[in-house]
């Protein structure tokens, strides 16, 4: 889509006084989903942005601006007239509401809150004292529940008087008296049913629910592997708090990965999009890490330089250095890489060390094998003395198969110590197996070549 054209057209319906500017907005703005809308909000001034989101429907307002920064949509906000404000904020999904309030100041926090309903501004208030990256920081208040006593007709009803407030309505929620979670219906099964059906009669009792206090990247994973729409969460005392949408989930593990890859290459992750990280984030991000491998690596130098006797007497070994130290790091980067997200989604715990340590070894053996026989065709082509083909070929099969064991314990190890390894285990593995490689290199060319 051409954002830039539609943004045109957008203002000049805008710019229209007579009657027929709402038709040719409606026209125009009737084609776009939210996203796009949000799209096109971007490249406007603020009071066009203000103008478009007044004469928006409410519903339309609400999805476009949860697309939009924090920042962004509190300037909307704020420029709006109150009882354009007040219904647009409300309409808006809880989780978004507490997102923005968090991120502007206090005083314009407190100015949006006092927008909202006494009984809603408390829930988003309650929302905002769970941590960052739990589930309660993640969960939203909208959502639809029942009593257990309640008819299936009645039900319905509550739904057609609140539904339209909820973030989704697949799911209905059955509560007790005391607002403990006690079942789980869809909308399809309430009206499935007949109008006297009493919902703990149709309700699912096997609830799967998360605590509030529960890692975000844990809810992401439970929600991912049930294919639920929504999770319910529960306080201690298992009382309906709020619920996580797939949506939500979405992002989370966007921003997990993301946050991986960027630790996996030796950098704290950036806590905003590249181009809104300035200059010295990115330094001050990465020279830490960048300094300890500064550091780690003198430890290689000393190992050449011990060496040094041999190199002077078999010059022809210095040719093959770049190749074997790189191709022990290229193989723990590979592991490392494939076990942090192996760790990060479940699918392999501390208890399974042995059968990593087996499955990577196994693995190890026959790459170590096939890379030998590259190593040894590569010296070959380059017409040195045999017995040094031997030499690097047994040592690309030892480099492997040693950064093949390193790596599959390092990141465990370091998960079990609540370190966490995608930060960790890259630039490590590659430090050890730069300076450890170097050793078996020039030891199996002293044992071959007797020097």
């Amino acid at each position: 889509m051409n954002y830039a054209l539609v943004q045109q057209q957008i203002e000049s319906a805008l710019k229209i006084s007579d009657t027929s500017k709402n038709d040719q907005l409606y026209d125009l703005l009737q084609q776009l989903q939210p996203y796009d809308l949000s799209e096109i909000l971007r490249g406007m001034d603020e009071r066009e942005r203000v103008e478009l989101i007044a004469n928006l429907p409410l519903t339309d307002a609400a999805e476009a601006l949860e697309y939009l920064e924090p920042e962004v949509q509190y300037q909307i906000l704020h420029h709006l007239h109150d009882s354009v404000a007040s219904p647009l904020l409300k309409q808006m999904s809880s989780d978004t509401v507490v997102d923005m309030l968090l991120a502007i100041h206090p005083l314009q926090a407190e100015k949006m809150l006092r927008l909202l309903p006494e009984d809603y501004r408390n829930k988003i208030n309650n929302l905002m004292t769970y941590p960052e990256y739990t589930a309660g920081s993640l969960m939203t208040v909208d959502y639809i529940s029942a009593r257990s006593y309640w008819s299936g007709e009645k039900s319905l009803q509550h739904i057609r008087k609140v539904g339209h407030e909820a973030e989704i309505i697949s799911y209905i929620y059955v509560t007790s008296t005391r607002g403990e979670l006690v079942g789980v219906v869809s909308l399809k099964e309430v009206i499935l049913a007949s109008p006297g059906t009493r919902l703990a009669d149709i309700a699912t009792t096997d609830v799967i629910s998360v605590p509030a206090e529960m890692e975000q990247e844990e809810v992401a994973n439970i929600l991912s592997r049930y294919s639920f729409y929504a999770l319910p969460v529960v306080d201690s005392q298992n009382r309906l708090i709020g619920i996580i949408t797939y949506d939500d989930v979405v992002e989370v593990i966007q921003e997990e990965a993301t946050e991986d890859f960027q630790k996996l290459g030796g950098s704290q992750p950036l806590s905003e999009p590249y181009f809104k990280t300035s200059i010295w984030d990115l330094f001050s991000k990465r020279i830490i890490w960048l300094l300890v491998l500064f550091i780690g690596g003198a430890y290689t130098s000393n190992v050449l330089e011990s060496y040094q006797g041999a190199l002077d007497k078999v010059v022809a070994l210095s040719f093959f250095i770049p190749l074997l130290i790189g191709t022990g790091g290229n193989t723990g980067s590979q592991i490392v890489s494939t076990l942090v997200r192996a760790l990060g989604v479940g699918e392999v715990k501390f208890n399974d060390v042995l059968r990593v340590i087996r499955k990577e070894l196994i693995t190890g053996l026959i790459l170590g094998l096939s890379l030998g026989v590259v190593a040894y065709l590569r010296a070959y082509l380059m017409d040195v003395e045999i017995n040094i083909g031997y030499v690097v070929a047994v040592s690309a099969f030892f480099i492997v198969l040693w950064s093949s064991l390193i790596s599959a314990v390092l990141p465990l190890l370091l998960h079990r110590l609540r370190i966490d390894p995608a930060v960790v285990s890259g630039p490590l593995i590659t430090t050890l197996v730069d300076g450890t490689g170097l050793m078996i290199y020039f030891t199996t060319a002293q044992i071959i070549l007797h020097i």
